[in-house]
């Protein structure tokens, strides 16, 4: 048994945002804190996800919040409970940044930046005692012990091997996306051999292959499909409606919209082969409206300036009417008005893990007892190696920062009662 005396000393592998919550939390509990990434600098991921502005937490109600994570949301809500969206906003006020809420709800740093957000709450880590160390590729166990491939000591060949023997572990790193910042799902066999349940890694917040012809994904590849609504069905086969925007890409389709909608787009598919989803190009139009603008005269008019002149219709909106009716279809004045409201498009398969915003899968919440992993006591886990996912906008950070803290005060507790006299 521990004495209260001697130091807890805790290694937390990863310096996501997950790691370093959980490391400056737990440094703050009296903890020795080593923090160990494999890349050469931490937050790589946070970094290149805040380059275009980084959006930190919601502002939408609580209750709305926490609907977010789905199937997680209960393992996930007493974590929230204790660090939420106002939580978060309080942490970086501390770091000395301001905040604001953008039109959409989504919290920003006033600088929109994730890089001075990242300096100031590494000085932070710092501060609180922690020790860094990089270029440290954990490996797993031996015989009891982390083991780490270090980076090569000057006159040494080849990289060196680190063992560590701390009191306590928490891992936190990442799922499998972006594998070139540090997230590349490398711990799913290694936990598998120790007897944790795992479940497959799998694409979320993703896009999706489209099968285009090639004229018209040469022409339109890169555009923007403002204001339009995505029909599709859940998983209990209801249809749900979004309206945003999304993108064509060179090979489908992606961006916000669609990737709202990933998961249960992502299943089917995995169910199915394939899964169809259908866009309303006119959502603030209703079907009679649009039938009623197309079936007036347009005399000498060719159809595609009919579309425009009566209802906007140009551009990749036209494109996508000709790529995805046949001609008949698209010269059928009803037929084209039902496609407008109601277009169906194929979608074949979701980009690979390596190119998506985020991940499902990983470490199964039923092999878990709080955030230890009941097959490896003094294992802690945090952040997106556990099976949860949410969508953009705020959702992902806020849990991550949450299990994190959630990880390091379960540690904590857990020295504690290994502490207590039985």
């Amino acid at each position: 048994m521990q004495s209260s005396l001697t130091p807890f000393r805790v290694a937390v592998i990863g310096g996501g945002p997950a790691g370093l919550m959980a490391a400056q939390t737990l440094a703050q509990g009296g903890a020795r804190v080593d923090l160990y990434d494999a890349m050469a600098s931490v937050g790589r991921k946070f970094l290149l996800a805040g380059r275009s502005g980084m959006n930190i937490t919601h502002a939408e109600s609580y209750p709305d919040f926490v609907t977010r994570y789905g199937n997680s949301t209960e393992a996930l809500r007493p974590m929230l409970d204790a660090f939420g969206p106002s939580h978060v906003r309080d942490f970086v006020h501390a770091l000395g940044l301001e905040t604001f809420v953008g039109t959409s709800g989504r919290v920003f740093p006033t600088e929109m930046k994730a890089a001075p957000l990242l300096r100031a709450w590494v000085h932070a880590v710092r501060e609180a005692g922690v020790q860094f160390h990089m270029r440290h590729r954990w490996l797993g166990w031996r015989d009891g012990a982390l083991r780490f491939s270090a980076p090569v000591e000057d006159g040494a060949p080849v990289a060196r091997e680190v063992l560590a023997r701390p009191d306590a572990v928490v891992l936190a790193l990442g799922g499998g996306s972006w594998a070139r910042l540090g997230s590349d799902g490398s711990w799913m066999p290694v936990l598998a051999e120790r007897g944790v349940a795992l479940s497959p890694l799998a694409p979320s917040n993703c896009g999706f292959d489209v099968a285009w012809s090639e004229h018209f994904s040469s022409r339109y590849a890169g555009q923007p499909l403002m204001t339009v609504a995505v029909i599709a069905r859940d998983a209990q086969a209801q249809e749900m409606r979004r309206q945003g925007q999304f993108v064509v890409t060179q090979g489908g389709v992606e961006g916000s919209l669609i990737y709202a909608l990933s998961a249960p787009l992502r299943d089917q598919i995995a169910a199915q082969g394939a899964t169809t989803i259908w866009l309303d190009l006119m959502p603030d139009w209703s079907a009679e409206r649009v039938a009623d603008e197309l079936s007036r005269p347009r005399g000498a008019r060719s159809l595609s300036s009919h579309l425009q002149s009566r209802l906007g219709i140009k551009g990749v909106k036209a494109g996508l009417l000709r790529e995805c009716l046949s001609k008949e279809q698209f010269g059928d004045a009803a037929q084209l008005a039902r496609a407008i409201k109601r277009l169906p498009l194929r979608l074949e398969r979701p980009r690979p893990i390596d190119e998506v915003i985020s991940t499902a899968g990983g470490v199964r919440w039923d092999a878990l007892q709080g955030t230890m992993l009941k097959a490896a006591p003094g294992v802690f886990v945090a952040g997106e190696m556990i099976d949860w996912e949410a969508p953009t906008g705020g959702y992902l950070l806020t849990a991550c920062f949450a299990s994190g803290i959630a990880a390091a005060r379960d540690a904590l507790a857990w020295r504690q009662h290994t502490l207590t006299p039985s």
